[in-house]
């Protein structure tokens, strides 16, 4: 094929890709040569992909039909796509194999591009570089349109859902002040699980990968300023069957996991919990085990990319009687929820707080609880000064 026809199935590729998931990037020049880079000069999987303009998600006889390919082709091509973290191939409830098309990111290729074991090589720099360079374009394209974006940010479902720590550093039980769920659910609401001891529990199929949002910044040449550990993303179900067949992640069983989850507690990193179409009636897919220094979702709020949306059934609360002023909840907040009033006291800001328990775990004092209630915090991004 020559060279301009290749050119223009990158083009077309990257487009219908840029279209997917809840995160709709611009079509850039770092957008088309992530998919070079990714897929290669393999043309018949760039069509293939541009299939997906019809549909999202489908069938083998829908991929079939839109592709214009033979079946064994598309099964194929789909095969190696999945394995390069562009497809999603597993089959749905009723046993039929489903091909869904995965975003760039939240959740799809960015996040199993560097889930897996990486090696540090040039080519992996380079990738993390020009995802930087996609979100950064990202950010200039939001603060464009702040004011006409907040409306859809507010009404927006929650990206994932805080899971909160148990217990304090020296391992008592973070007090919990309970409320009546009857007044603050909805109706028919069934309340998701609330400790990751639960969601462990629920699944016989457990995978874990590394954390991608701090393996990128490693390549980045910002590693953990808080060192935490790296072997701890969570997928389940059917997510763990796909991460596990793709190679970006490796089955575990219960006791492991809760073994890691508990070394990721220790560290002061924050469990969100993922569920598909951010339905939290249906079963988690997905725990990340987030820092405040590289978490993608916190830093893309920060940099004034993307609100913070989040669901959560945990509200910090602080006994200022009790408390000493030693500022480890503010520097601790991933959100920083918490600063130290005029008095030296601190207090908490409700529409900061997603109720993850870091600060009651750190605390020395034991001066902070969490309060039961369903909340969505909606934290918009900040806008930058051009």
């Amino acid at each position: 094929m020559n060279q301009p026809a290749l050119e223009s199935k990158f083009a077309q590729a990257a487009a219908v890709v840029c279209k997917q998931g809840m995160v709709q990037f611009p079509v850039s020049d770092a957008a088309i040569e992530i998919i070079r880079r990714v897929v290669g000069e393999q043309a018949d999987e760039l069509d293939l992909i541009a299939a997906f303009d019809k549909a999202p998600s489908q069938t083998l006889d829908q991929l079939t039909a839109a592709s214009a390919m033979a079946a064994e082709t598309v099964a194929a091509l789909a095969s190696s796509l999945a394995r390069k973290g562009l497809v999603f191939n597993q089959p749905n409830s009723a046993g039929v194999m489903v091909y869904r098309l995965l975003p760039f990111m939240a959740v799809g290729l960015m996040e199993y591009r560097f889930m897996g074991e990486l090696s540090g090589s040039q080519a992996e720099k380079e990738l993390a570089e020009l995802f930087e360079t996609l979100m950064d374009q990202l950010r200039d394209q939001i603060q464009g349109s702040y004011d006409a974006l907040m409306p859809f940010f507010q009404n927006a479902p929650a990206l994932d859902r805080t899971v909160p720590a148990v217990a304090t550093e020296d391992g008592g039980r973070i007090k919990v002040i309970a409320v009546d769920k009857k007044v603050d659910l909805p109706e028919e609401f069934v309340l998701p699980s609330q400790s990751v001891a639960e969601i462990i529990a629920k699944f016989d199929e457990i995978a874990v990968g590394y954390c991608f949002c701090r393996q990128r910044r490693s390549l980045l040449g910002e590693p953990c300023a808080t060192a935490a550990p790296t072997l701890n993303c969570f997928t389940f179900g059917k997510s763990a069957r796909h991460t596990v067949a793709q190679g970006f992640a490796k089955k575990i069983d219960k006791a492991e996991a809760l073994k890691i989850m508990a070394e990721a507690e220790a560290a002061g990193l924050v469990h969100k919990a993922f569920h598909p179409g951010s339905r939290e009636n249906s079963p988690e897919t997905s725990i990340c085990n987030c820092c405040k220094d590289c978490c993608d979702t916190i830093r893309l709020w920060q940099s004034g990319t993307m609100p913070l949306v989040n669901s959560t059934f945990h509200l910090a609360m602080i006994d200022a009687d009790a408390c000493t002023g030693c500022g480890t909840c503010a520097e601790r907040c991933p959100t920083d929820a918490i600063a130290l009033n005029a008095e030296g006291i601190a207090q908490r800001d409700e529409t900061a707080c997603f109720g993850c328990g870091v600060c009651a775990r750190f605390c020395p004092v034991g001066a902070i609880s969490l309060k039961e209630g369903l909340r969505k915090v909606c934290i918009p991004p900040p806008k930058v000064k051009g």
